[in-house]
């Protein structure tokens, strides 16, 4: 079993705002790390603090193991929470980052103390099942893969030194993704709001609006135009419509 590190390796909190009256987790895509949240903890600061999770593997945890299941990952980072369960929490995940936020609410949920709201961004509902295998693609093939969602920082991938670095290292986070099993009726109680580009090859509109089946509380979904990495382009419509949600539903929770 691979041990837990603490909260100091698995969070990065880029925008200070210790004042702040909730606190929004963020988490990465495949592939992804902390840094892709660091404009968003400026841009919330300081009416809400950001802890950007980051996942083993990479930047300063990249000589850690990698955790290739979602499960594993959600109860690994539900533990290092521990320490920042002074206020209202909300979770913002994208891709990898929406499945693994959802076990994370989950968890927090059944300890009895689940977010004031879950935002799924940019992948399907747990429910909706593709026989997706890029993890177990040539290199080739899966480097084509990725650099077809234009991902910010995926230039790094033609450097031959970088791409043996990285590549491992998404090819760890897809097979965490694409190996996830759904557990029937697994559903939370928060609010969720779906997020989603309409040109986005891994999530139609439709597949996006089935998260509604997965919580007992309120719906939102926001289209946006735009494909995978819709939210790099319209960063600042996103980030209104977080915070708007979460002063509603903090409030209600209060």
């Amino acid at each position: 079993m691979i041990g837990n590190s603490g909260a100091a390796d698995w969070f990065r909190n880029f925008g200070g705002a210790p004042d702040a009256a909730v606190r929004l987790l963020c988490l990465p895509h495949a592939g992804g790390s902390a840094s892709f949240y660091f404009s968003v903890a400026k841009a919330l600061s300081p009416s809400v603090e950001v802890l950007a999770v980051q996942y083993p593997g990479r930047q300063d945890r990249r000589k850690e193991p990698l955790i290739q299941d979602i499960a594993t990952l959600a109860d690994r980072i539900t533990e290092a929470l521990g320490a920042y369960r002074d206020k209202p929490l909300a979770i913002f995940g994208h891709s990898m980052g929406a499945l693994t936020g959802f076990e994370v609410a989950q968890r927090l949920e059944a300890q009895g103390d689940g977010p004031v709201e879950l935002f799924v961004s940019g992948r399907r509902a747990p429910s909706v099942s593709r026989d997706e295998r890029w993890h177990l693609a040539g290199d080739a093939e899966l480097l084509a893969e990725i650099k077809s969602h234009n991902a910010v920082g995926s230039e790094l991938l033609d450097d031959p030194e970088m791409r043996a670095s990285l590549l491992p290292t998404i090819r760890g986070d897809y097979r965490a993704v694409e190996t996830y099993v759904h557990r029937p009726g697994a559903s939370v109680g928060c609010p969720v709001t779906a997020l989603t580009g309409d040109s986005d090859p891994k999530v139609t509109i439709d597949e996006a609006l089935a998260w509604e089946a997965h919580t007992t509380g309120a719906f939102h979904s926001e289209v946006f135009s735009g494909g995978h990495f819709y939210l790099s382009h319209h960063q600042e419509a996103v980030l209104r419509t977080v915070s708007a949600r979460m002063v509603v539903s903090a409030g209600t929770a209060a």
